[in-house]
């Protein structure tokens, strides 16, 4: 037995909702976009530098005073780079820190010797790090 109701006294059933294909479709593109952003923001922190150090030599010349002695290499030797050298004493604290600007030229790889001045008795010196972004204070522009 069906019942069937008066005409015009209740609403026709209304159909059931089908999803928004457009918003799919934003939240697709939305996760795409993020992806993006996601994967040069890791490939601008994780590559290749274009530009490598290493400290192959330190020599303690005073009790304020330590020579170190470095080699930097360059993909493109016609860009100038700058490395920032460090001290430090037996503790491991830093005693010392100097930038060292690498002008341009023909070699890809240069070998630098920069004094360090210190504010306490030096240990050890190291390459903090470098490169090819040059402040202008450096560059005198």
């Amino acid at each position: 037995m069906t019942r069937t109701l008066p005409p015009g006294r209740y609403a026709a059933a209304a159909k059931p909702a089908r999803p928004r294909r457009w918003l799919a479709w934003v939240l697709g593109a939305a996760v795409v976009v993020i992806g993006v952003i996601v994967a040069l923001s890791a490939y601008d922190r994780f590559t290749v530098s274009d530009i490598d150090s290493e400290a192959t030599s330190f020599d303690l010349v005073d009790d304020s005073r330590l020579d170190i002695t470095f080699t930097v290499t360059r993909d493109d030797p016609s860009r100038p780079g700058v490395c920032i050298v460090r001290a430090r004493s037996k503790d491991g604290s830093e005693t010392g820190r100097r930038e060292v600007y690498i002008a341009a030229g023909p070699d890809q790889t240069v070998k630098i010797t920069a004094p360090v001045y210190t504010s306490q008795p030096p240990a050890m010196g190291d390459i903090y790090g470098c490169s090819l972004d040059v402040p202008a204070y450096l560059t005198g522009g």
